[in-house]
């Protein structure tokens, strides 16, 4: 990361033409994802074949998302409410140079329909993590209804399956440090430093709001689950690190979930939490949503008063689930919101100047929030195979 960041600092036109490498890197690592979630889930529900079990993981995770995100969305209001950073900033039309995605309100019918895959297929090429695990689930559930000689061989497969999808994210990451060094090296060449200094306060509240929700949300919740917290981060170093220079929670995803199982979470709630997170418990991405969105009330000079803040939270608190585990895929909801609530989309092309540098930070807590929650749940099950000592 550091070698990067001084590469594009110094050859910023050599170090754009590095995005290949960074792109191969994240090929690699979403072409695990599928067959992993399939395979652990698999192995992981009619392996043991306690469906009650898998229904209290459930029910419990759903809790904790809920909880922890409603948490962060209030942060982020907390946090733009008292810094401001939107106010007095100057609009200008020459920082409209990048148009953002298709801007169309959600509607909560369209997530609903959305978890379900129509094909299965198609689910597992476009990396739709959520549809491919309720599709696991389900076959999972199956599988356990039917005779155990039938059981066998598919879950056979599984399991092989899945330890050779391990091996195979193991061998992705040798090349790991070329991936995310490349990452870093575009993102400093492309975007350059200049761009920090009309956006400073913003992306000074952004990283200050993520840092304290780290501390005082994270750590307490860790402490409270009598989570082993020095075991916990060097669990969570690698994929964190992979998160926050690719800017996407997907690349980060395998070697999460081989980490945390590897730190003492059952591969049965690994499989279930993680994968489930990455749609529901997005935490830096819902924080910086509250956050962005009265920035850009803030910069149109429109007061919002608290009723409508709050109204705009519980809004934020639908249209941010299921969120895609890529890049920018935070400027969708933001956009959308937007339109609901009538405020102007022009603070929202100046904020792409530098939203790829809080993205960085921002995903980094949603794969940290995420393996959290894996282990908070296993301690809750009372099924961590760690000792409390820390």
């Amino acid at each position: 990361m550091l070698a990067g960041f001084e590469l594009g600092l110094d050859s910023p036109a050599f170090a754009v033409q590095l995005r290949v490498l960074s792109d191969i890197f994240l090929r690699l690592i979403k072409v695990i994802v599928a067959p992993l979630i399939i395979g652990t889930l698999i192995t992981g529900i009619a392996g043991h074949g306690d469906l009650r079990k898998v229904g209290r993981i459930g029910w419990k995770s759903l809790v904790y998302f809920e909880v922890v995100t409603t948490i962060a969305l209030f942060l982020g209001v907390a946090a733009i409410n008292l810094t401001k950073a939107g106010e007095g900033l100057a609009i200008s039309t020459n920082t409209i140079a990048q148009t953002p995605p298709n801007s169309t309100p959600p509607h909560w019918t369209d997530f609903i329909l959305h978890i379900f895959p129509e094909n299965i297929v198609q689910s597992v090429a476009e990396n739709q993590i959520l549809q491919v695990a309720v599709f696991a689930i389900l076959f999972a559930i199956a599988l356990t209804r039917v005779p155990e000689q039938l059981q066998k061989p598919i879950l056979n497969f599984a399991e092989s399956l899945t330890q050779v999808m391990f091996r195979f994210t193991n061998i992705v990451m040798y090349f790991a440090p070329i991936g995310v060094g490349a990452a870093m090296a575009y993102t400093v060449g492309h975007m350059g430093i200049a761009v920090l200094l009309p956006l400073g306060k913003l992306l000074f509240t952004a990283y200050g709001a993520l840092i304290t929700f780290l501390l005082f949300v994270l750590l307490p919740i860790a402490i409270f689950a009598r989570i082993p917290l020095k075991r916990f981060l060097a669990a969570v170093a690698e994929p964190a690190t992979i998160a926050f220079a690719t800017s996407t929670s997907e690349a980060a995803l395998p070697r999460a979930m081989e980490c945390m199982e590897a730190f003492g979470v059952p591969r049965q709630i690994v499989a279930f939490v993680i994968p489930a997170g990455y749609s529901f418990n997005l935490d830096g991405s819902t924080l910086y949503l509250a956050l962005a969105s009265i920035f850009v009330a803030q910069a149109a000079g429109i007061h919002m008063t608290w009723p409508q803040q709050l109204v705009m939270v519980f809004t934020l608190m639908l249209t941010s689930k299921g969120l895609a585990g890529v890049p920018r895929a935070v400027l969708v909801v933001l956009l959308a919101t937007s339109s609901t609530f009538h405020l102007p989309t022009e603070p929202i092309f100046v904020m792409l100047g530098i939203d790829a540098l809080i993205d960085m930070a921002r995903t980094s807590v949603n794969v940290t929030g995420n393996c959290l929650a894996s282990a908070v749940i296993a301690r809750w099950e009372n099924e961590l195979a760690v000792t409390n000592l820390d």
